[in-house]
């Protein structure tokens, strides 16, 4: 690993006047960055950056523009019901996300009376706000010499240093190296420029060196080290959990839905009743005792599987037709009425799988 400090002072500078000339030539155009000239609202700089946590950009380009429409500022978002904001959410994936930036609005009204706090060292006390996100708004909003290291930056600077150590467990290593590169001006400009330059240049497969601002100065690119850095940790397989959904269906077609627990998995979501997520299924005999009303269940023909970061989903299904809704803590709803409703994309699959109609 290079020594950072042997070419600080004569190359930092350098670094950073290049890559700025670059972005400013270069800049992506995204909903949720200000334009030239124009400050960052810490508020929207928020939003996106929880959003783009295991996300697309082009996947979060269209649900930040509805959330901002919806809940424009810190205080509205405190003042709206997770329901709505879970709904809201729905299809985004990684309900977390949606709870932590809820809890975390109304943090920041009651703590701080809804002005979101300038510093990365207090940012990072409001819940859901993690030390790369913290730096990130500090840096972009409020001009703080921190790094904002996202999984694009981080591949342009292990190449950059010739990082050798595996990400990402040794990314607190490389954000302590990166930020004797930030420079005094623009260093939120600084941040999103690594973020555009991986996103476009320092791709992960056959990056375009010969086009980057950096590649004269690239220690990966000397080495011939750019097709193997950065260094990944080992995956774990992700577990396959199994469980057996329950769709009751009224006279009218209404289908009744229960909320989940308020931690863990899909957290205060709606969904079917469903059996605990286990390595095997259930046998049919022990289905049955899991129904949660009397009637005559059906098993649907397939299984519904849905990929999630750390498991695979594997939902098989049980559909049963009631003259009278039977009694219940849950909500019967339309499958029209989904749309507006808290239902992860696990039980929207599973849904489709279940009924005849759309959903």
């Amino acid at each position: 690993m290079p020594t950072l400090k042997r070419r600080h002072h004569t190359s930092s500078a350098n670094t950073a006047e290049q890559l700025l000339s670059w972005y400013d030539r270069h800049r992506r155009d995204l909903p949720w960055r200000a334009k030239p000239g124009q400050a960052a609202d810490p508020y929207r700089v928020w939003v996106s950056e929880i959003m783009l946590q295991q996300t697309t950009v082009a996947a979060v380009a269209a649900y930040f523009e509805g959330f901002i429409r919806r809940w424009p500022d810190v205080t509205s978002l405190a003042s709206a019901s997770l329901d709505d904001v879970l709904a809201q959410w729905a299809g985004l994936g990684y309900y977390a996300r949606a709870r932590n930036l809820h809890r975390g609005a109304r943090f920041v009204a009651q703590r701080f009376g809804g002005v979101m706090p300038e510093r990365a060292d207090e940012l990072i006390a409001i819940p859901g706000i993690g030390p790369y996100t913290a730096n990130a708004i500090a840096a972009i909003a409020f001009g703080e010499r921190v790094p904002a290291i996202d999984t694009n930056a981080e591949r342009v600077m292990a190449r950059y240093l010739a990082f050798s150590r595996s990400l990402p467990g040794a990314r607190a290593q490389l954000a302590a190296l990166v930020g004797e590169l930030v420079p005094h001006l623009r260093p939120g400009d600084f941040a999103q420029a690594l973020m555009d330059l991986g996103s476009s240049i320092c791709v992960p497969e056959d990056p375009e060196c010969t086009v980057c601002p950096l590649s004269l100065r690239c220690e990966a690119h000397r080495q011939n080290l750019t097709e193997i850095l950065p260094r990944k940790e080992k995956k774990t397989p992700r577990r396959v959990m199994r469980a057996l959904a329950f769709v009751a269906i009224d006279n009218g077609g209404s289908v009744y839905l229960v909320r989940r627990p308020e931690s863990g998995l899909f957290g205060g979501m709606m969904q079917p009743p469903l059996t605990p997520l286990q390595k095997n299924f259930p046998s049919a005999r022990d289905a049955l005792s899991e129904a949660p009303f009397r009637g005559e269940w059906k098993l649907k023909r397939g299984v519904v599987r849905h990929t999630l970061t750390h498991m695979e989903l594997e939902i098989r299904t049980y559909v049963a037709q009631f003259s009278a809704r039977p009694n219940g803590e849950g909500i019967w709803l339309l499958p029209r009425e989904f749309r507006s409703t808290a239902l992860p994309t696990a039980m929207r699959k599973m849904l489709r799988h279940a009924l005849t109609d759309e959903v």
